[in-house]
């Protein structure tokens, strides 16, 4: 069955300075609106491109969760990040014309469909845009030495901890609170994510609520304790966004 698709204009999105370049005129607008022409929702547990797929767009999420994963040898699924509303997913299919990742939404969403190669013609004529795309691009290659660093060097205390910190600061820029989140994503997916075990993450969970760092009711984490959790991050590393 062909996805629901429905008619958009970036120009009246209240994420477009998330997802968008600043300062673009009524007329560029007008041209990006022309392109960027459907949204896509995107059931819980549904997958908005698999890996192998042949890449055509890019995806804006105007709302929910998604996560992007790849199959390991022994087949299980290995989490290689989580994207939230405002981000760009999709990014991974542009080298090689098709994508080298699943992407699962982890509740029901909803993605801003933009055909790449009407984003190239366009970043001919404005400049921003193509200066906006590199710098999601560049933003994905920091983030992924982020994860590089946080895998190779840090124990599991700082593993966590550097997670929920870059995970509320994200969602704090999209006007959420910065003391408050709800984790879309099971401990066993932040598990893969962080190469821990599930026990390991629910473990460390656990320390954090006995020394007082934060106060953890199933999915629902508030940080009591913002300071602490910074410094078990820059007690070796710092883990940028």
């Amino acid at each position: 069955m062909t996805p629901p698709t429905i008619k958009v204009t970036c120009s009246n999105c209240n994420l477009r300075e998330l997802c968008m370049p600043m300062g673009l005129n009524e007329q560029q607008l007008q041209r990006i609106d022309d392109i960027v022409a459907t949204r896509r929702k995107v059931k819980r547990g549904a997958t908005l491109f698999r890996n192998g797929e042949a890449f055509t767009s890019l995806y804006a999420i105007r709302t929910g969760f998604f996560k992007t994963c790849v199959a390991t040898e022994d087949g299980r699924d290995q989490v290689t990040g989580f994207q939230m509303a405002g981000e760009i997913i999709g990014l991974d299919g542009i080298v090689n014309d098709h994508h080298t990742c699943d992407a699962v939404a982890l509740e029901d969403a909803e993605v801003c469909v933009m055909p790449f190669d009407g984003l190239e013609e366009i970043s001919r004529e404005v400049t921003a845009l193509q200066s906006h795309v590199h710098k999601v691009m560049s933003r994905e290659i920091v983030r992924e030495h982020s994860v590089m660093l946080l895998l190779g060097s840090m124990r599991a205390e700082e593993r966590l901890a550097a997670f929920i910190l870059n995970l509320v600061q994200r969602l704090h820029a999209r006007g959420f609170s910065s003391s408050e989140l709800v984790l879309r994503m099971t401990r066993e997916e932040i598990g893969s994510y962080l190469g821990l075990k599930l026990e390991t993450v629910s473990r460390t969970f656990s320390k954090f609520v006995e020394e007082g760092m934060v106060e953890v009711k199933q999915r629902h984490v508030r940080i009591l304790d913002t300071a602490a959790l910074q410094r078990l991050v820059n007690s070796q590393h710092e883990y940028n966004k």
